[in-house]
C-alpha cells in the first residue's frame, strides 16, 4: 500500500457526504462491488467467518490479515479491515496487529472496546482507551486510517452516554475515525457527531436513511456483515425453492448475479 492510499481513504470520509462503503467477504464479492462503483471497501469478521463455515469471533489474526491481503491486491480500491479486538487484549499486541494489518497493504482498519467474553464484554474504560493509544502510534508511524469502535450498544450496554465518553476519549487518543454500532437512532447519532473532532462511521442496518445520515452529519457508512449474510439469504431461498417446491424461478436471480460476475472479472 502507498502512503498516497491510506491518504485518499481518509479523505473520502466527508461529513454531510457520507462514504458507503460496503463490507465485502471473499475476492469475488469484493471485485463485484468495485465494479459497482463503490470507492472503498471493508472486510466483514462475521461474513468471513461464515465463508469459513465459523460464527464470528472465531478466525485468527493470521486468517484475517491473509484474507484482507487478498481483498487488496483483488481491488484497486482503500481496503479497511475490522480487525474485531485487534486479537489481544493487552496495548501491544493491539500494536502489532495494526503494524501487520499496515504491512499487508491496507487503507485502515478498526480496534473494538469488545473483550470477546460475553459475561464482561467490554473492556474497561482506561484500559480500552489504552489499547486506542497503542493503535494510534502504531498507525502514525505510516498513513493508516485507524477506526476506534464503541461496542456497549451491540452487547447489551444501552449507556448512551458511556459511548459518546469513550468515542470522545478515543478521538483524543488519536483514532481517525469512530464508530458505535448499535447506536440505530437519529438523535443518538447526532449526539455523537456532535462530540468529536473526527469523522463518524453507522452501521447502515436499522439506521436511518442514508440521505437522513448525510444531514447528521455522518460522514461513512458501512453494512457489517448484512451483504454477505444476504447472500447466503439468496442461496436458503433458491436452494428451499429447488428442494421443497421443484421448480427453477431462482434462474432469474442467478442470472442478475451471473452478469454482475461476467463484468467484474472480464479484466
Amino acid at each position: 500500500m502507498t502512503d498516497s492510499i491510506a491518504q485518499h481513504f481518509l479523505a473520502l470520509h466527508r461529513p454531510h457526504t457520507p462514504l458507503l462503503m460496503p463490507n465485502a467477504w471473499d475476492v469475488g464479492s469484493a471485485k463485484i462491488l468495485e465494479n459497482l462503483g463503490f470507492q472503498a471497501l471493508a472486510t466483514t469478521s462475521s461474513g468471513f467467518a461464515a465463508s469459513l463455515g465459523r460464527l464470528d469471533g472465531n478466525v485468527t489474526r493470521e486468517e484475517a490479515l491473509d484474507h484482507a491481503g487478498l481483498l487488496v491486491e483483488a481491488t484497486g480500491l482503500p481496503v479497511s479491515a475490522d480487525l474485531e479486538n485487534c486479537f489481544f487484549d493487552d496495548p501491544s499486541g493491539v500494536a502489532e496487529t495494526i503494524r501487520l494489518a499496515r504491512d499487508v497493504g491496507l487503507a485502515g482498519g478498526s480496534v473494538e472496546d469488545f473483550t470477546g467474553n460475553a459475561n464482561d464484554p467490554i473492556y474497561e474504560f482506561e484500559l480500552a482507551v489504552e489499547r486506542v493509544t497503542a493503535a494510534a502510534e502504531a498507525a502514525a508511524e505510516a498513513p493508516f486510517v485507524l477506526t476506534a469502535r464503541a461496542e456497549n450498544h451491540l452487547h447489551g450496554r444501552e449507556d448512551l452516554d458511556d459511548t459518546i465518553a469513550r468515542l470522545v476519549s478515543y478521538c483524543e487518543a488519536g483514532a481517525d475515525v469512530v464508530f458505535a454500532p448499535g447506536v440505530r437512532d437519529a438523535e443518538g447519532i447526532r449526539r455523537i457527531v456532535d462530540a468529536v473532532s473526527v469523522p463518524v462511521s453507522v452501521l447502515a442496518p436499522g439506521s436511518p436513511p442514508i440521505a437522513d445520515l448525510a444531514e447528521l452529519g455522518v460522514a461513512r457508512v458501512s453494512v457489517g456483515g448484512s451483504f454477505a449474510f444476504a447472500a447466503l439469504g439468496g442461496l436458503v431461498e433458491a436452494a428451499q425453492e429447488f428442494l421443497e417446491d421443484g421448480t427453477q424461478d431462482f434462474v432469474a436471480r442467478a442470472a442478475v448475479g451471473f452478469s454482475a460476475a461476467r463484468q467484474a472479472f472480464a479484466g
